[in-house]
């Protein structure tokens, strides 16, 4: 799984009914992260529930001497999850992406359910439809951009 978090201030998304051509919100958080989340073909359960853990105890979080030293957990924050597959994309050869590299949705939508479970364990979570035409707005805090990639996590532990 892969993961970009965007702490906010605020972020919502809104998305495009197919029959109707109409646009509606679907989820919107106070501060917290924006996340979008990404599957491959391999991940498992067991990948969401270590991504999430990594997400929820990240300290990039101001404490009172304006230090990153809380999680989202010690701020009570929210998330704001988005189906992302583009982020597996391959633009090594040509300009156009390949997305071979996302796990087809019979894979991926239990896992990103999975996840969502997980964080509402935790935090109050909003999220998108997937695989609809999404937008989101947000405002960056920080800015503070970070890169998750659980085949990273699994190889900084070895």
């Amino acid at each position: 799984m892969r993961a970009l978090l965007q702490r906010v201030t605020r972020a919502s998304v809104t998305c495009r009914d197919d029959e109707t051509d109409d646009w509606r919100e679907t989820g919107a958080i106070g501060p917290g992260f924006c996340i979008l989340l990404g599957v491959g073909p391999e991940d498992t359960p067991e990948t969401a529930e270590r991504l999430w853990r990594k997400v929820r105890n990240l300290r990039v979080f101001d404490d009172d001497e304006g230090h990153m030293n809380r999680s989202l957990i010690d701020v009570g924050g929210a998330a704001l999850v988005v189906s992302q597959f583009t982020l597996y994309a391959d633009a090594r050869k040509g300009n156009r992406p390949s997305f071979t590299g996302a796990a087809k949705p019979d894979v991926a939508i239990p896992l990103y359910e999975r996840f969502c479970a997980l964080a509402r364990q935790d935090v109050p979570v909003g999220t998108g439809i997937f695989g609809a035409e999404m937008r989101v707005s947000l405002t960056n805090d920080g800015p503070v951009t970070i890169w998750l990639d659980t085949d990273e996590l699994t190889r900084s532990k070895q």
